[in-house]
């Protein structure tokens, strides 16, 4: 038996979901028979228990109880070699619950989901992917995710470090700076594909 986001039952629940891996009974509700339950138990949750131990949020014998081989899946935003071949697969299975025509997942489409960090994990990844199938009518696949802080190289823009006092007006070359890294994340967000932004190589001089 899964059961998913375990940390999020409440404590009057804890002590009957304990009862029922420790004695392994239970009863049905508005039932009087005891009933037996002979399963294996996966539960899974994104919280820290041992700090809601701590808090008092979470019974400390259950914690125990479940915490017999413990998992630990790292976030999706440090699994990114795994994307791509998640989103093939998500996709496979986007046209076949959809019942739409199959898109075509292009590297520009793999770059823009590789430069996201994914807070929702593999969930939000699905539901990016199912939303750009119903859009894309068989075409290309194309993503609207905000842009990640981490995804833009500081350096690459000359950015000064936070310690650094800011000048009260804009210079020249910050107004350049500033005005290349918006375009850049313009052009992050559209897949680099924008017809918007007629851009001369010596922009970025």
């Amino acid at each position: 038996m899964f059961l998913d986001e375990i940390g999020e039952i409440p404590l009057e629940l804890q002590s009957k979901l304990l009862r029922v891996l420790q004695e392994k009974c239970y009863e049905r509700v508005g039932e009087e028979r005891t009933r037996r339950a002979d399963v294996r138990i996966i539960a899974a949750t994104n919280r820290d228990l041992e700090k809601e131990v701590a808090a008092g949020r979470f019974r400390e014998d259950l914690y125990y109880r479940l915490n017999i081989v413990p998992v630990k899946v790292v976030p999706q935003r440090n699994r990114k070699e795994d994307i791509s071949l998640l989103a093939t697969h998500l996709v496979d299975v986007a046209v076949k619950e959809l019942g739409c025509r199959r898109p075509r997942l292009t590297p520009a489409g793999i770059d823009a989901l590789l430069a996201y960090d994914w807070p929702g994990n593999v969930r939000e990844l699905r539901n990016v992917i199912e939303r750009a199938c119903i859009t894309a009518q068989g075409g290309a696949l194309e993503f609207d995710l905000p842009v990640s802080s981490s995804s833009i190289d500081v350096n690459f823009f000359g950015s000064k470090p936070d310690h650094e006092a800011k000048p009260e007006f804009l210079t020249d070359a910050e107004f350049r700076r500033r005005e290349r890294e918006n375009v850049f994340i313009v052009l992050q967000k559209t897949g680099w594909k924008s017809k918007a932004l007629m851009v001369p190589l010596s922009f970025w001089g």
